[in-house]
This record gives C-alpha cells, structure tokens and sequence, in this order.
C-alpha cells in the first residue's frame, strides 16, 4: 500500500484555520509566480510552481472551495482519462486526489483496445476538496490567500524579451498594497464576468452562491493589453434527493471487481471494491422534450448567441438537435454519505418549477425531489490562439493563462492546462527556457496545440480521436512518457522519478527475456496446448510475438518458464499491451512520418468532398469542401479535421496519383509499343 493510502488528512476546519491569509498577514509583497483561482487548473498550476522551486502564492476567492467540484462529481473518462494519468505521471494532484475520494471505479470503453480505454472514477465531493487543500498546505513555497483579484499590475515590456507589455503582479480587489510578481497565471474558470442564468433570471456569479471575478480583470486583459475575448457557456443539472428517486426503475450498473488506480505510484484505490457505490441508468421520455418545448419561451439562456459544449449539451440543446429521441441519464453518488443524485445528462436552465416538471416525466424519478437547481453560466474566454504553446500570452511577459479562460471544458482539460502553465511560469521567473509538449508524446501536448494552433468556437473537449499517435499514448505508459522529462523540468520529485525508473528498467529487461524466448510454432503449441497459432504456421516465433495473441497471456508464459519471467509478474499487464501495440505503433509512426514529409503535397481542387470513396465524417467533408486546402499541411491546420481524416485523405491522394501514374506509365508504354510496331512494319517494307 503506498504511502498516500495510509496518511491521515487533518480535518477541513483545521486546514482552514492553517491556509487563510489576509493581504495585510502575508510574510511578504512579492512571489516569482502569483495564481489567481483555486479550481482545478489553479491547484495544480500553484502547485506545480511551487515544486519547480518557485516562491507561489495561489489566490482564491473562497479558501474553502478551493478543490471543488463544481459541476459532476466524477474524474477521467475516455480521453480525459489519459489527461488524469499524463498529470499523475508530471507529479499532479488530482490523480492521487481521484484514489483517495473515489467511490466507483470503472473503465469505460472496455471493449476497445486499451489505447482508448478510459479510467473514470465516481468521486465523493467532500473527500477530493479535502486531499487537494491538505497537499496544497503540505506543499514547500505556496502560501494561499482569499481574496479577489482587480486587476493586473501592468508595465512597459522588458525590451530583450517578445512582447508588448509586461506583467509584474496584482492589485485586490479590497483596495490593500498590490503584490508583485514575476509571473501571473489567470486560472479563473467560469467566473471572468461571469453571469448565471435559470429561466428568465439573471445574476453575477461563476458558480452558485459564489460572486464572479473582478470586471475589472476582464477589462486589464481587453483593454490594457489588447487580447480577444469571446463568451462561452455551459450548465449543470439540478441535484435530486437520493430517497425520492425509485431506483427498481433504474438500471443497476455497479463498479469494476478490481477498481484501477489513477496514479502510478497506488496500487490500489482508498475505498475497497466491496465499498463502492453504483451509479443508475435511466432513460428521457416523450413527456421530457415536450416540457422543453412548453418552457423555450421562459429560458433566455437557450436562446444566447454564445457558443455552448457540443459535447456535454443541456438537455434542451439535445432534445432541439435530435428530436424523438430517447437520450441517457445517469444517476450518479455525490458521496459516501451524500443523499443527493446528480443526474448526469439532464443540464438545463429552465425555471425551477419546469425543472421539476421535467424530471418527474421520467419513470425512475417520477415523484422526485430538487435539493439545488440546474442553471446556466456564461463568461469570458480568451481566444487561445494568443498563446505560446507554454501557454503564455504571446504580447505579455509574465502573464500565463490555463482552464476555461483557454476555452476548454472539464476538470481534467484544466488541470493538464494548469500543471504545463505552472511549470513554465516557474521557469520564467527563474530565468529558464519555455518547455513545450509534443503531439507525438502526449494527450497533453495535443490538448495545447490543438487550443493554440487552431482555437476554439465552442468549449473544447478531449478524446481520443484528437490524437495522430494514440496506439503509443496509452493510459499504461503515461510514466515512461513523461515522468523523466518532468524529473528534468523539474516538476517530479525524486521519488517518483526513482519509481519510474525502476519501472522502465524492469519493462525492459522482461522484453529482452521475452524476445530471447524463440521456439517454432510446434514447439509452442507443445508448451501450451490449447493456443490458436495456426499449424500451417513453421516459422519461428519470439515470446514477444507470442504474446501478440489474444488467447496468450504473460501468466501462461511465465508459468512454462518460471526461471526468466517470474521476477515481471507485477508487469504482466503492461507486457500484454507492450506486446499487443508494438506493430501499431511502429506502423502508425511510420504513417505519421510520411505524412509529415508529405506536408505539402498538392490536394485536387476539382475533388468532390461529398462523393469521396473513403471513410470520411460528413462533418470532415463540409470542412474540407468549405476550405478547400491547397495542401495536406493545410488541411491539418483546419479546426475540426481529425488525424484519422488526415490520414485517410492522404492515403486517398496517394493512392489516386499513384493509379494516374500507373495510368500514363500503360499510355506511355501503349504509344512506344505502336512506335515500334510501326518502326518494324516500315522496315519490312520493300524500298
């Protein structure tokens, strides 16, 4: 059991009592790096900073939300949960946040190849808001203070260094002295002039019962220092009383038997699998899009012209897109002791009498019971594209941006964003070099480039297709990725690296073993009667290559030989999927490496996008057709093209030039043939 299980956390109260800070109390007025929010981007952005070596103070409105969640009480997912293992591996929180407060664990998309396996945790709200403010007052160099933030302390550029303007600190809103600063990084959520919104009513606030920002910290960065803003804006679901709910309505769904831990350095998670809550599906009915349809004309956040989440929509948003449709919802566990629901699925800023309307034509919650209502929320967003893939505002030294205020949504999207902001506005105010994350290494690296190469229009969410190199950026390696480079950018501690290590070196040592393992297939089949390797098969075969089958697994193969493979049992199922991506990766590199020399291969103009004959989304091909790129370098530019659709355009291209080739080869061929035929017909002819 590691260390993180055992440990016990002081109370809430007494880690209050510890954090809070007055302006007026704080030991010093100056910090190499200021955070201002104590979301999830803010936590793990103070945090990171401090580990590099940084002097960090994190500022928050309300010392004791820092670590909510504010919306649904769950963490990873397919594709977010590749981003909670990549910040697990740089040394993050909520990885080891998500074990500790976890109270279901699953992996979703089990069915698939485990490169697009998605852990996911149900969380118990009180338990994660705990962890993340005891290791945030445990943390070396991070003082924390409540207060809200004004305004940026801004001055003339430092003339050696790129940039219009530079920041050196923030004024409070409360009128005391300003705190100066290296680096800012503005982790500020939903709450930039945010405005909520239920029915017909509107208030000031990023968060219920919570004020917004300063109007002022909006208007520095439009104003002051000239950055496009745009509104976003998304919602969450009312919560439901747990007894007024009907569960013999509900569809069972109960945890994994062997709950799978975040973080690479636990073995398991803090609450047992016999423990574990169920969460409960159920379904939306006729009765639920009429209630929609009555209350349009009572909802005005519907009707806004911002840009809303494609991808986690409220419930009005579907029932408008998709029409007698049936649609899921998830009755989820708030928390061990909690008697509340949060109805995954059911978003909605309908008045609350509508609200409750609405959830009782559902069977499951028919005499059902609101403790909080849904509502709406919308606010400012900096247009991402005005960032350097440090994440820092590409006019203004010192200032570093990360979360919602990026244009993403999700906690896991936040936090990724706040550890890399962290890490390189530490190394700024230590007079270090920028570090940046690659496509090919990370979902992380995806996740920036993605937000400040193309931008956003609406709320950005992570999957798994986003990503060219995703057989080889597997939530399983996430460790061997990048835990050494971020020993070497300073933000893994010692231990961890030491563990990584281990790891890597033990990994590898047991492929040497199992590629030494070279036996004919007849021997194989001896050794392990029952195995479906062909018998047409006389080739010689390598365990490594062995274990490429799905009826193989390493335990069998350690059994036959005990002596080599023994000692890497505790690997067997990182071995199994080593083994079973090695030719996938080595393909998909090498297809990723030809498309990049190929970057500026002509595309058609006259290509009819809509009638192509390949494997293309008719969301893929309105973009294509709308833009029409002139190269493939281009095409992957597009917002909205996948790596899959570059990928399948490429092949399409090449394969179309190559049969024109071969084309005008045959004419070539046909018209040196009649040349010739011709030639020798005239010379038998008599002269």
């Amino acid at each position: 059991m590691s260390h993180m299980l055992t440990k016990k956390l002081p109370p809430v109260q007494s880690i209050l009592f510890l954090v809070t800070r007055k302006a007026s109390q704080l030991s010093r007025q100056w910090y190499d790096v200021i955070v201002v929010g104590g979301g999830h981007a803010g936590t793990e952005a103070a945090a990171a900073a401090a580990r590099v070596g940084a002097e960090t103070l994190l500022v928050t409105q309300k010392i004791h939300t820092i670590g909510a969640l504010s919306c649904n009480p769950s963490l990873g997912g397919v594709g977010k949960g590749h981003l909670v293992r990549e910040v697990d591996a740089l040394d993050g929180l909520c990885g080891r946040a998500g074990d500790w407060a976890g109270i279901h664990f699953s992996i979703l998309n089990r069915r698939k190849g485990p490169a697009v396996w998605g852990p996911r945790a149900q969380l118990d709200r009180q338990r994660y808001r705990e962890f993340i403010q005891a290791e945030l007052l445990s943390t070396p160099r991070l003082m924390v203070l409540e207060g809200s933030v004004e305004k940026l302390l801004v001055t003339d550029p430092n003339p050696e260094e790129p940039g219009s303007h530079r920041v050196t600190g923030i004024h409070l809103a409360n009128g005391s002295h300003p705190i100066s600063a290296s680096s800012v990084v503005l982790t500020t959520g939903t709450f930039l002039s945010g405005s909520l919104f239920m029915g017909q009513t509107t208030s000031p606030g990023g968060r219920i019962g919570d004020a917004p920002s300063s109007t002022g910290l909006s208007e520095t960065l439009r104003e002051r220092l000239g950055l496009r803003v745009g509104r976003l804006r998304t919602g969450t679901p009312p919560r439901i009383l747990k007894d007024s709910v009907d569960l013999s309505l509900a569809k069972l769904h109960p945890p994994d038997t062997h709950p799978a831990p975040f973080s690479f350095m636990n073995t398991h998670t803090r609450c047992k699998p016999e423990e574990q809550l169920p969460c409960y599906l159920t379904y939306t009915t006729p009765g639920v899009e009429r209630v929609v349809r009555e209350s349009l004309h009572l909802n005005c956040h519907i009707h806004q012209d911002t840009k809303g989440p494609r991808y986690c929509p409220s419930i009005e948003s579907r029932v408008l897109r998709f029409p007698g449709r049936s649609h899921q919802v998830w009755l989820e566990p708030e928390g061990m002791t909690s008697d509340l629901f949060y109805p995954q699925g059911l978003s909605m800023t309908m008045p609350p009498d509508m609200q409750l309307c609405l959830i009782r034509e559902i069977p499951a919650m028919h005499r059902a019971e609101i403790h909080t209502p849904g509502y709406g929320v919308q606010y400012d967003y900096v247009c991402p594209t005005q960032l350097s893939p440090a994440l820092q505002v590409k006019n203004t030294q010192g200032l570093f941006l990360a979360g919602q205020i990026n244009g993403t949504t999700g906690y896991e999207e936040a936090a990724a964003q706040g550890l890399w902001a962290g890490v390189n506005a530490a190394r700024w105010a230590l007079s270090q070099p920028p570090v940046a994350l690659s496509r090919t290494e990370s979902y992380i690296g995806v996740l920036i480039d993605d937000l400040v190469s193309r931008g956003v229009k609406e709320p950005y969410r992570m999957f798994t297709s986003r990503a060219e190199f995703r057989t080889s950026l597997r939530p399983d390696n996430a460790d061997l990725r990048l835990t050494l480079k971020g020993f070497q950018v300073g933000c893994v501690s010692s231990v961890r690296h030491d563990v990584a290590l281990r790891v890597k070196s033990s990994l590898q040592d047991a492929i040497v073993s199992l590629q030494a393992l070279t036996l004919s297939t007849n021997r194989w089949r001896k050794k392990l009667p029952g195995i479906s390797v062909s018998e047409s098969k006389s080739s010689m075969l390598s365990g490594m290559e062995l274990l490429q089958y799905k009826d193989v697994s390493f335990e069998m193969l350690a059994t036959v030989f005990p002596e080599c493979l023994s000692p890497y049992m505790e690997l067997s199922q990182r071995l199994k999927i080593e083994a079973v991506y090695k030719p996938h990766c080595d393909l998909s590199k090498r297809e990723i490496e030809r498309i990049q020399k190929e970057e500026n291969m002509s595309l058609p103009q006259d290509i009819d996008y809509f009638t192509l004959p390949v494997s293309l989304s008719q969301e893929v091909r309105e973009i294509l057709n709308r833009f029409r790129p002139s190269t493939l370098g281009a095409a992957t530019r597009l917002e909205g093209m996948t790596p899959a659709a570059v990928v399948t355009l490429f092949n399409y291209v090449q394969l179309t030039g190559r049969k024109e080739r071969m084309v005008n080869r045959n004419k070539a061929d046909n018209e040196e043939e009649r040349e010739e035929d011709l030639c020798t017909r005239n010379a038998s002819l008599p002269q």
